[in-house]
Parts: structure tokens; C-alpha cells; sequence
């Protein structure tokens, strides 16, 4: 998204996504909240200006197989930026440790590869009420 020169009248930039693609890739794990995440991405996109037809949605199995697909997506030269959205919730077993941070290094690292913007919406918590918290329809989505 690139800054309009105005700003609003709370002093915070206007952001237009008008003339850009984006991917959106999505796990299909803890689908109930990671839904919410995907129409919270989709109205921010519209409200910014996103042209009709210029947000595909890819869903993957779950957050750990979200780097691949937004690898692809950056690589293949269709999207201006990818974002990136899963909700990853602790358990009694360190698996959680070990997902939440291949999952950030690997979204990270595609930005870092090809230079195209990948945003990081991971919900990361302790406790689904903590996730769908965040995942409200406020602005904290």
C-alpha cells in the first residue's frame, strides 16, 4: 500500500491500496477465527481502495505450511504484497513453541528472498477466548 501525501484529521496517513494485487494466504486450522482474520484482511483491503479482483485467497493446511504457499504466490510476479493469516494456540506439548516460530522465520524469510512485502497475521495465544479476542471485528483485527 503506498501513503496518499494527505493526511487524515487524526493526523494518521491514509493508506490506498488502489493499483496493487494482493495474495492472501490462509490456514484452514482453527478455521472459526482464522475466518474472521480472512474478512477483517478483505474489508481493510476494500476500505483502503483494493480494486474488485485484485485479492485471491489461497488456503493452506495450517500456519506451519503458510511460508511455501506465500513463497510461491511472491515468486510468481502476480502480487504486490502477500499477507499471511493463521492462528496458532498453545497445547501441553512444546509443538506449539516449535510452529509459532518455524511459522514466523519462514514468513519472514520470503519477504527477505524476494522482496515482496509479506505481512505476518499469526495469531499466536494461550487460549482460544485470547485468540478470538484478537480476532474481533474491531480495529484490533
Amino acid at each position: 500500500m503506498r501513503l496518499d501525501n494527505e493526511q487524515s484529521a487524526s493526523d494518521s496517513p491514509q493508506l490506498s491500496a488502489e493499483g496493487f494485487r494482493f495474495a492472501i494466504v490462509a490456514s484452514r486450522w482453527n478455521d472459526q477465527i482464522v475466518s474472521k482474520l480472512i474478512e477483517g484482511a478483505q474489508d481493510a483491503l476494500r476500505q483502503s481502495g483494493a480494486d474488485e479482483g485484485a485479492v485471491k485467497l489461497f488456503r493452506v493446511p495450517g500456519s506451519f505450511e503458510l511460508s511455501l504457499c506465500a513463497l510461491k504466490a511472491a515468486e510468481s510476479k502476480e502480487f504486490d504484497a502477500v499477507i499471511c493469516l493463521g492462528v496458532i494456540i498453545r497445547g501441553e506439548t512444546p509443538h506449539f513453541d516449535y510452529v509459532a516460530a518455524e511459522t514466523a522465520r519462514g514468513i519472514n524469510e520470503v519477504g527477505l528472498k524476494t522482496g515482496v512485502p509479506v505481512m505476518f497475521g499469526v495469531i499466536t495465544a494461550n487460549t482460544i477466548v485470547q485468540s478470538l479476542a484478537r480476532a474481533g471485528v474491531m480495529r484490533d483485527n
